[in-house]
């Protein structure tokens, strides 16, 4: 909608796109308030945002380019007596930090199959060769692939004639065959629609808040969702699978006889709440575990796979944890967690378009530039929008990125996330199916070391091309991305830096980022009119609990006597302007003419009666027709 055409009064104010903020918009809209939802990014979800390759590309370049400062701009000439003004932060790249990219395949398709270290060493550096290559023209590569076909047949003649000699391979051919599979970075850039890469690392419990108030609000329609088909961890430096149902614990080669049966009687007795666990209240889950006899594969596959704790959680966090894992289990798969199709920026979207269905109105690259409040009630009165046009409002949601530090209360020091997205050529436990979604749990390696969790997404969640997979690594900060996470990366999969690991998936291209954990945000305490409500980023769970909970607890805050996000009707049941009131209602009436008209004959009325006689005669003196006829 053009900033023009907005109307000057709304019930409701929402800055940002997040998904706090969009499930925020959706409650408000559908229970008949007026929404204005705004966002000064060109794109929805803020940092739940998903974006194709070429798109992140883009991203990556603005936050390597240090922000211009913007002057502020004098509001007062629209003050009115009794009010001040209240200006909002001009940018939020504080929540983005320390980004590195690095590209370990070539540039440009290959010709002699030896990998183009160059490159990788420059990609490696700076990122600066992720740009230039972006800039390039990719409808090259169609013909460079077909040049590289022959050379490719030449080389598996050869490495055949050499295997039916007996004569074992020699290390450039053996070193070619990975090298010969990749994908080079201009087909990433040219195959970069089929992308959909997420800032942030999330999976839906089956049974978790966020299912339910998609079902409850009727906004899954406008989702599809995939099973996340296995769970896996990193153990003595193997990938193993981590038997979580009742068939895989039966059909697991991992467990003997007697470790399915203690793991089995072990889940049985979490569903309750017992004296012997009350008895471990305030001690770490991991003696509890270990006062169970079960053996230490069990207690790390409950541990981190199955509870995803550390060593220091307490026994009753950790039995929580347990009992939701189980009660999510069979809903809808053998695992807890669903993924959303195209990823998890479509969520927010979702709730975008139902706001916008029950008239909530949206505008991107569009701003608040300042608040105007009362003096004598603090309360927010209106807006000014990056137009300079003033828009009253009753409430106002804003994202914590756009309050300034002075303003907010967060944790001190604000608490950071590590985020890594890999793009790699097979999975990291390949099986006889190529359409697995895996969720891993890879335990600290030291002593002061995060847990990190990482999810890999197959082609068929549409999230990355045919031939590569997409692995998203997530962990507390400890120092930079980068730094928390390149050991690991150099230990599972394949890189310049990790040559050894040739069996392992080999990395096309990663990219290393930190962002800020909305976590440490306290919705409440800020320094802001009584009408204010602030929204924080995604935090370092899994689930999408503290969203859910923020945006409830906003919305009860306003409207406390309103049912939250209440089922939005399905389009076949929807009323037009009273159209179908009155048509059914004349079918009805016609309904019940006949019913009378039945009844009057069947009581043997004496209309009926002549009516039955007349009917009579007509047949019979059709009859005596038809006869003269023959």
């Amino acid at each position: 909608m053009a900033a023009e055409d907005l109307p000057s009064d709304f019930d409701v104010v929402i800055l940002g796109t997040g998904l706090a903020e969009s499930v925020v918009a959706a409650a408000f809209s559908r229970v008949g308030q007026r929404v204005l939802h705004i966002d000064r990014r060109s794109y929805y979800a803020a940092n739940w945002a998903s974006f194709t390759f070429n798109s992140l590309l883009t991203w990556i370049q603005q936050h390597h380019e240090e922000p211009q400062p913007e002057e502020l701009q004098d509001w007062s000439s629209l003050l009115e007596e009794g009010e001040e003004l209240i200006y909002l932060s001009n940018s939020d790249s504080s929540s983005i930090r320390n980004v590195q990219v690095f590209c370990f395949t070539s540039e440009e398709d290959e010709e002699e199959g030896a990998p183009n270290t160059k490159e990788e060493e420059r990609g490696a550096a700076d990122g600066d060769a992720v740009k230039e290559t972006s800039e390039s023209p990719s409808a090259d590569s169609k013909d460079e692939e077909t040049n590289q076909k022959p050379e490719e047949e030449e080389e598996e003649e050869e490495e055949q004639a050499s295997q039916i000699e007996g004569e074992e391979p020699s290390a450039a051919q053996s070193q070619s065959e990975p090298t010969r599979k990749k994908i080079s970075y201009a087909q990433l850039v040219k195959e970069g629609r089929r992308f959909n890469i997420d800032l942030v690392s999330k999976l839906l419990y089956s049974r978790g808040s966020l299912v339910d108030l998609l079902i409850k609000s009727n906004v899954s329609r406008y989702a599809e969702f995939k099973n996340v088909t296995r769970i896996l961890t990193y153990r003595h430096g193997n990938v193993e699978q981590v038997p979580c149902s009742r068939a895989d614990v039966f059909a697991s080669r991992q467990l003997s006889v007697v470790e399915k049966r203690k793991l089995m009687r072990f889940l049985t007795s979490c569903v309750e709440d017992t004296d012997e666990q009350r008895a471990y209240k305030a001690r770490p889950y991991l003696e509890f575990l270990h006062d169970q006899q079960l053996g230490e594969n069990l207690q790390h596959f409950l541990l981190h796979s199955i509870a995803m704790a550390t060593e220091d959680t307490l026994t009753e966090e950790g039995l929580a944890s347990t009992r939701h894992f189980l009660r999510c289990l069979g809903r809808y798969g053998n695992t807890p967690f669903l993924f959303p199709v195209y990823g998890l920026g479509e969520i927010p979207q979702c709730f975008c378009r139902m706001c916008a269905v029950f008239g909530g109105i949206y505008c991107l690259r569009h701003s608040v530039n300042c608040l105007l409040v009362d003096k004598e009630t603090n309360r927010c009165k209106a807006v000014i929008d990056s137009r300079g046009q003033r828009i009253s409002c009753r409430h106002f949601v804003v994202e914590d990125g756009f309050v300034g530090l002075d303003r907010k209360k967060q944790a001190t020091p604000p608490r950071f996330l590590s985020r890594a997205v890999l793009i790699t050529d097979r999975s990291v436990l390949p099986s006889g199916s190529d359409q697995q979604v895996s969720m891993v749990t890879v335990p600290p390696v030291a002593a002061g070391c995060p847990t990190v969790r990482m999810v890999e997404l197959c082609p068929s969640t549409m999230t990355c091309m045919a031939g590569t997979y997409l692995v998203h690594l997530t962990c507390q900060s400890v120092g930079s991305a980068f730094e928390d996470l390149s050991p690991l990366v150099t230990t599972m999969f394949h890189t310049t830096e990790s040559p050894d690991q040739e069996t392992s998936p080999s990395v096309l291209w990663c990219l290393y980022f930190n962002m800020a954990d909305g976590s440490g945000l306290d919705v409440k305490g800020h320094d802001l009119p009584s009408n204010v409500f602030v929204c924080s980023g995604p935090d370092g769970g899994l689930s999408h609990e503290h969203a859910v909970r923020q945006a409830e607890w906003i919305f009860k805050k306003i409207l406390p006597e309103e049912d939250f996000c209440p089922p939005a009707p399905n389009p076949e049941d929807i009323i037009y302007n009273g159209e179908n009131t009155s048509s059914t209602g004349e079918e009805g009436g016609e309904e019940e003419e006949e019913e009378e008209e039945e009844k009057k004959q069947g009581g043997g009325g004496e209309e009926g009666k002549e009516e039955q006689k007349e009917e009579g005669k007509e047949e019979e003196e059709g009859e005596k027709q038809e006869e003269a006829e023959e």
